[in-house]
């Protein structure tokens, strides 16, 4: 199927969820082999046409960075096989042409690009234990800027060089203020930074105990799968109960469930695991026979290997969502869906609520990509680097000012024209939604005294 066919599918109106998914499917399937040149494209206009600088709203000042880790992985094939392809690039190149001697590499020409993820140690009082995560941490005052926060942070947790001699600095992603409690309590501005590095071969990972669990490859022709997109569900009674335990969180979350994010399960290459942090080897003993199945049926143990599913949601996966709209099949945000619960009947309250809201939003932002086309000069790295209105995105969401087939969207976050008014809309599907279920208790009881009252007759 020919790209202009399915961008003409996509863009056409009343197509469905499920005939959506199809189509990206099928664009994925084309275009998986040649990221490398889309991805050579991408990393040039992203130093070309870096995001703006945003500043902290009021009192705020805590501020955030992260490193997007780029490398690519040879194939079996095309394995290098002297020190001189694996070697440093020349440091006094500029940026672009760092970039051209490296996609010029055969070995990296036929070779599969991938992300590095961490998963978050466990620690008490940590909201982003055990998540899946990019390298990086809150800026400190001695960091020169976002980007050095980045650096430092990575070779805090990691271990990984990110250095000039190392790798290539090649750009950020659109920086956004990040809120929780629904949008209503800000945190921090989260500032995403993009480095390649330039070799395969690189130093082994040291990985901090305190902070990370283990790291993963993962390729980005994964990342683009839809067959791997997924839920990931929370509990969020805590937050309506404003209390951690008690009869009214317990209520709160027989009524509501779980809520739940667009997950993307993550297929890692190559994964590392942090051997120092307690639990690496289970210390429960095995029991054999009939009360061992019990026993592991009534209290599963769940080890590094069998444990739960590596899920990339929340605002990690909003980052993500960013730069891999920016590749083919450019569907990244088109599968990103707003949040939902998971009982059906809140399911089809809010389907039913938001399904206009929803189509307009997406519409919206496909609308944007007929406007704002590129200037057709080629601007400096410092160019754009104005402070503006201050993009927003919760910790479930994302932030979107991208480039795409050659065109910049407006600089403002998707996630706040996406998720605009979408919260309103759950509180109202919430509450028509328990009136609901309270007049059919109400109407089964009538009918049970009535029937009951018959029969006494």
């Amino acid at each position: 199927m020919g790209r202009d066919v399915l961008e003409t599918l996509k863009s056409a109106k009343g197509i469905s969820p499920r005939t959506l998914k199809i189509i990206s499917m099928a664009e994925s399937k084309s275009t998986e082999e040649s990221l490398i040149p889309h991805l050579h494209t991408v990393l040039g206009e992203l130093y070309h046409h870096p995001y703006p600088h945003v500043p902290c709203p009021g009192e705020l000042k805590k501020r955030a960075s992260v490193a997007l880790i780029i490398r690519v992985n040879p194939r079996y094939e095309q394995w290098p096989d002297d020190a001189e392809e694996l070697g440093d690039l020349p440091t006094n190149d500029d940026t672009v042409g760092r970039l051209a001697r490296f996609f010029a590499k055969p070995w990296v020409q036929h070779g599969d690009p991938e992300v590095l993820f961490i998963k978050r140690a466990a620690r008490k009082g940590d909201r982003w234990e055990g998540h899946i995560a990019l390298p990086g941490g809150r800026r400190d005052p001695e960091d020169a800027d976002d980007q050095a926060a980045a650096v430092r942070e990575t070779s805090e947790e990691v271990g990984i060089d990110l250095s000039p001699s190392q790798a290539i600095a090649v750009g950020n992603l659109p920086q956004r203020l990040v809120t929780t409690s629904w949008g209503k309590v800000p945190l921090m501005i989260l500032c995403p930074y993009i480095f390649l590095l330039d070799k395969h071969e690189v130093a082994p990972q040291r990985l901090q105990p305190t902070e990370i669990a283990s790291t993963h490859w993962v390729p980005l022709r994964a990342l683009l799968n839809p067959a791997l997109r997924t839920w990931e569900y929370q509990d969020v009674s805590s937050r309506f109960a404003r209390q951690r335990f008690g009869l009214k969180r317990l209520a709160l979350r027989y009524m509501l469930g779980h809520q739940m994010f667009n997950a993307i399960k993550l297929v890692p290459s190559e994964s590392l695991y942090c051997s120092s942090i307690p639990g690496f080897v289970p210390d429960i003993p095995n029991e054999d026979g009939i009360m061992g199945a019990v026993t592991s049926l009534l209290r599963p143990r769940r080890n590094r290997q069998g444990g739960a599913p590596l899920l990339l949601w929340g605002l990690t996966l909003g980052v993500l969502t960013d730069f891999l709209d920016m590749l083919p099949p450019h569907n990244a945000i088109e599968m990103w869906t707003c949040p939902t619960f998971s009982p059906p009947d809140i399911q089809f309250m809010i389907w039913v609520m938001s399904y206009r809201f929803t189509r307009e939003k997406h519409a919206e932002l496909r609308g944007d990509l007929a406007i704002h086309p590129p200037s057709g000069r080629t601007p400096g790295p410092g160019d754009g680097m104005t402070e503006e209105v201050v993009p927003e995105a919760g910790i479930e969401g994302l932030g979107s000012q991208i480039e795409r087939g050659g065109q910049r969207r407006p600089n403002a976050s998707a996630v706040s024209r996406l998720l605009e008014g979408y919260y309103d809309i759950i509180m109202r599907a919430l509450a028509v939604t328990f009136i609901g279920r309270a007049s059919v208790v109400t109407l089964a009881i009538g009918i049970w005294l009535r029937h009951r009252r018959r029969n006494a007759l």
